[in-house]
C-alpha cells in the first residue's frame, strides 16, 4: 500500500475541487478514507428513517438524497481514477448532480439500504486505491473539461464526505 502519496498540486485538479481536497489532512488519503468509514456509518445510522427524509429548506435535498449523492460521487471519482490509472486518454463527460439525484429516487429507498450501499461503495473504493501501482497515482486525465490526477480523485472523495457530513450536522440535525 502507498502510505504517503503526497498532496495534489494546483495543476492536478480544477480550483473548485480544492474545496474538497483541502479538507483532507496529511499525505495518506487511503488512511483517511479508511478512517472515515466507521464514524460515517455511526453518524448516518444514528439518524432515524423519518429524519432521513428531512429537507432543511424547500428545494433542498433530503438526507437520503444527500447520502445517495455521496455514494454516487464516490463511484464517479473512483471510475475517473480507474479510467486514468489504466491509461485511457479519452476525456470523461461531466456529471450533473441534480440530474443524478432526480434519477435516483432516493427518498423511495429504505434508509438502512442507503447506509449499507455507502458502506459497500466505500469498501470497494478502499480496495481499488489500496491496490494501485505506484506509477498510477500521477497519471492524468480530463473529466468535466477539467484536469485530474488519480491522486487528486481520492482526496476529492475524502473531502466530499467531510463536506457533506458537516452540512448534514449544521443544517439538518
Amino acid at each position: 500500500m502507498n502510505t504517503a502519496i503526497g498532496r495534489p498540486e494546483s495543476t492536478e485538479a480544477a480550483p473548485y475541487y480544492f474545496g474538497y481536497i483541502n479538507q483532507v489532512e496529511g499525505n495518506d488519503p487511503i488512511a483517511e478514507i479508511e478512517a472515515q468509514l466507521d464514524p460515517a456509518l455511526k453518524f448516518f445510522s444514528a439518524i432515524s428513517a423519518e429524519k432521513s427524509l428531512h429537507r432543511y429548506a424547500p428545494g433542498k435535498w433530503s438526507i437520503r438524497e444527500t447520502l445517495n449523492h455521496i455514494s454516487d460521487v464516490e463511484r464517479l471519482f473512483t471510475l475517473r481514477a480507474l479510467w486514468f490509472a489504466r491509461g485511457f486518454t479519452t476525456p470523461m463527460p461531466s456529471f450533473d448532480q441534480n440530474v443524478a439525484v432526480a434519477g435516483a429516487a432516493a427518498d423511495s429507498v429504505a434508509w438502512p439500504a442507503h447506509i449499507d450501499e455507502f458502506h459497500r461503495v466505500r469498501l470497494a473504493t478502499i480496495s481499488f486505491y489500496r491496490n494501485l501501482p505506484a506509477e498510477a497515482w500521477s497519471r492524468r486525465g480530463i473529466a468535466s473539461d477539467n484536469p485530474f490526477t488519480v491522486r487528486a480523485t481520492v482526496y476529492v472523495i475524502a473531502g466530499h464526505l467531510t463536506h457533506h457530513i458537516k452540512i448534514v450536522r449544521e443544517r439538518y440535525l
